[in-house]
C-alpha cells in the first residue's frame, strides 16, 4: 500500500471514530452503559493509537525496517 493511501485511511478512520468520543462528552451517550463502555474500550483507544501512529508512524517504520535487515 502507498503512504499516500495508508495515510487517508488512517486519518478518515481517526476523524470518524472521534464522533462517537464527542457524543460521550457532549451528548447522553454516557447514559447508556453499553455505549460508553464501547466509547471508552474501544473507539477511544483506537483513535488514541492512530493519532500516534500518524505523528509517530514513520519512526516506529524506520526502526522495523532496520531490525528486519540483517
Amino acid at each position: 500500500m502507498k503512504a499516500a493511501t495508508e495515510r487517508k485511511i488512517i486519518r478518515w478512520l481517526h476523524i470518524i471514530l472521534s464522533i462517537p468520543i464527542l457524543g460521550y462528552i457532549y451528548g447522553p451517550v454516557a447514559a447508556n452503559p453499553p455505549a460508553a463502555n464501547a466509547v471508552r474500550w474501544v473507539f477511544l483507544p483506537v483513535v488514541a493509537l492512530s493519532g500516534i501512529w500518524m505523528w509517530k508512524g514513520h519512526l516506529l517504520k524506520k526502526k522495523l525496517n532496520r531490525q528486519r535487515k540483517p
